[in-house]
């Protein structure tokens, strides 16, 4: 099951290693359009509704991960930085899916900002409500109270009731070999009664590699770009290692991924053999102080749910030569990991703004391959249990 979908990022990543989603909840009209034109013969039962009324009756006990992207306006930089005093805080509502789902385990993904230290307490509370979905909020009760008896809960041992094993990490996209560099948290549980062993995968793609490709020329090579045209943005700048260091060694992860691995096969957006219908020239991209957009020969920068306006140019392609455009539909999509099969309904505006939102396809794959397979070794070592909730029921799981 998948919550506050957007454009199907998360769902589609995790629909590639096997899972069948039984129902898809989006408020948004556009994107609701978008998940039916790509994926409603395939059958995805996409509602179109808030999730606050959303029943979740007929799914109790039958599925085995809920997941989706919390709207992270209330935790992003570029909002108000409001948290629980946001009614766009959809958090509670995630958890209310927990409580009254049960599934096996769940994958949420937010923006980096939830983690920051100003938000710390809150982010504490969300890990252990999530931990604890069953000890609801009681009537006057502020988050600070709740958050206190969370915390008695957690600390007095043997716990009764639905409990999950719950983890969190920031995940840079551009680690993964996503051409993108994007940071989020993602939050992972897996129910109390399962035995697992997890941990989040380890990365596969490095800055320092990318930086010796573009030194050796192996690089330039492979994008068959001439000696007099290759200008690295790594090599000539020693210090610009957007703040990782050698951690990662080059010898042992790929390179990172760069906008030019993602797009270079595509014509030019105003080029007559451009037969693309979502590849279309938009016009009125302009360089100015924190605006710079995102070069060519690196992974790009975040794409950001915004049009024109975006602050830092994150959906402007900067040239080696210092030219600049926005990117086209299909370019964005493409740094998202989207196939090019998958078509994003609205105007260039809007769907770049369902684009943003999203979860990079091929990212999800890769955590919720992870989760699957735990999963599965579980059902091929499972005995039966019996989880007493808090509220008198008893439940037994196969």
């Amino acid at each position: 099951m998948e919550l506050f979908s957007g454009a199907g990022g998360l769902a589609l990543g995790l629909e590639n290693v096997g899972f069948e989603h039984k129902a898809l909840v989006e408020w948004d009209e556009d994107s609701c359009n978008t998940m039916r034109f790509n994926k409603s013969a395939e059958g995805w039962q996409v509602y179109h509704m808030d999730v606050r009324d959303f029943n979740y009756s007929p799914y109790e006990g039958k599925i085995d991960l809920i997941a989706g992207g919390p709207p992270c306006q209330p935790f992003s930089l570029g909002g108000k930085h409001q948290a629980f005093l946001d009614d766009r805080d959809m958090f509670p509502q995630a958890i209310r899916s927990i409580r009254e789902v049960r599934p096996k385990a769940f994958i949420f993904e937010n923006v980096k900002g939830l983690t920051r230290p100003s938000f710390s307490k809150y982010f504490e509370y969300i890990r252990l409500h999530l931990m604890y979905p069953e000890l609801v909020v009681k009537k006057n009760e502020d988050w600070l109270e709740h958050l206190s008896r969370l915390e008695n809960h957690h600390t007095k041992g043997g716990v009764r009731g639905l409990s999950y094993k719950v983890v969190a990490r920031v995940l840079n996209a551009a680690d993964y070999g996503i051409p993108q560099r994007r940071e989020r948290v993602f939050i992972v549980g897996f129910r109390n009664d399962i035995d697992v062993e997890w941990h989040y995968p380890s990365p596969t793609h490095s800055y320092e590699s990318l930086k010796e490709d573009h030194r050796t020329g192996e690089y330039w090579e492979k994008h068959k770009i001439a000696r007099h045209l290759r200008s690295s943005p790594l090599l000539n700048d020693d210090s610009n290692n957007f703040g990782y260091d050698t951690l990662f060694k080059a010898q042992a992860l790929l390179p990172w991924r760069t906008v030019r691995d993602a797009i270079g096969d595509l014509p030019e957006p105003s080029s007559k053999k451009n037969h693309y219908s979502d590849h279309v020239f938009m016009d009125g991209a302009r360089v100015y102080p924190g605006h710079t957009g995102s070069h060519i020969d690196l992974p790009s920068k975040t794409i950001k749910a915004g049009g024109h306006g975006v602050p830092g140019g994150e959906n402007m392609l900067l040239y080696p030569d210092g030219k600049v455009r926005y990117f086209t539909v299909r370019e964005a999509a493409r740094i998202q990991t989207f196939p090019d099969s998958y078509i994003v309904q609205g105007s260039w505006t809007e769907s770049m703004r369902q684009l943003g939102n999203a979860v990079p396809v091929e990212l999800a794959q890769i955590i919720g391959g992870s989760v699957r397979e735990q999963l599965q070794k579980y059902g091929h070592a499972q005995t039966t249990k019996t989880i007493h909730t808090t509220k008198g029921k008893s439940w037994q799981y196969a």
